[in-house]
């Protein structure tokens, strides 16, 4: 006998629990309108015709006894196990191989995370290289010869530290006033100055409370012409001393220093407070003169 062979589907009925359930008139009927339909007389053209009708009359045989029924179904059921069992295996390989497919292919694949960030990185480069180019433009076009200096800045460069034409600081005057209502310009100072000789240039540095101003004279002589004198307006006079404190200053209208040359000896805060002294002596002799 094999035992493979399900005697349910042969006899054209549900196999399994639903075959097992089957009664005995079910399955006689069955088996009467299969043996019409197998009939060798009926498939003269089939060679397998006998073969197929006397494995439908064996299976009959089996189920139509009781006993060999009971262990046919109890074999079926068996089988049915083991192929459930089977089929949960292959599931469970099927799944496993997918997962180490998956994992495969992720460990394969690239990273979508770095991918981003050399992406980034990229535009982040290009970025930074275009800053950099633009800037690069501009600082080339930024490299223009310097505007000629002025005259007062030439002049401001040389009074602090002397320029490559050489000025000599004995030649200038540093003149210093209060400032009021009025106030002196460089050519205001220029056209008072020049009653002692040929003034060369005039620089103003102001302060909020005091103007002062740097004259260049032609001449040494013309420094000493102008040193000590009282000139400008008389409601704002000028305090005139050299630059240079080797030019002896002299002041007829007022007692000397006892030291021989009070100018040399004068610096920082000293010499300021000697100019509001001066200044002030200055003021007072303008009240006189009204």
């Amino acid at each position: 006998m094999d035992v493979d062979i399900d005697h349910y589907l042969v006899l054209g009925l549900p196999t399994g629990e639903e075959g097992v359930k089957l009664s005995e008139k079910e399955i006689s009927k069955a088996y009467r309108a299969k043996a019409l339909e197998l009939h060798p007389d009926k498939r003269q053209d089939d060679p397998d015709a006998h073969a197929n009708f006397q494995r439908l009359k064996s299976s009959y045989e089996i189920l139509k006894d009781e006993k060999e029924r009971n262990a046919f179904d109890d074999r079926l059921r068996a089988r049915l196990e083991q192929q459930r069992r089977q089929t949960q295996q292959d599931s469970r390989k099927r799944k496993l191989v997918s997962d180490l497919e998956e994992r495969e292919r992720a460990a394969f694949a690239p990273d979508t995370s770095a991918v981003a960030r050399k992406e980034d990185e990229r535009i982040n480069k290009k970025f930074r290289d275009e800053i950099a180019a633009i800037r690069a433009m501009h600082a080339n076009k930024g490299t223009a010869a310097p505007p000629p200096k002025t005259t007062n800045e030439t002049s401001r460069k040389e009074s602090m530290g002397g320029s490559s034409n050489g000025l000599d600081k004995e030649k200038v005057l540093k003149v210093t006033w209060e400032k009021v209502d009025s106030d002196y310009s460089p050519d205001t100072l220029k056209e008072l100055f020049s009653m002692f000789g040929n003034v060369e240039d005039v620089v103003i540095r102001s302060t909020k409370k005091r103007g002062s101003a740097l004259v260049v004279m032609e001449s040494r002589d013309a420094v000493v012409a102008a040193t000590g004198t009282t000139c400008g307006d008389l409601s704002n006079p000028l305090l005139v001393v050299p630059l240079h404190p080797t030019v002896a200053a002299d002041f007829p209208s007022f007692p000397k220093p006892v030291e021989k040359d009070p100018l040399d000896k004068i610096v920082g805060k000293g010499y300021q407070d000697y100019e509001d002294s001066v200044m002030k002596k200055l003021q007072k002799v303008a009240h006189k003169n009204k």
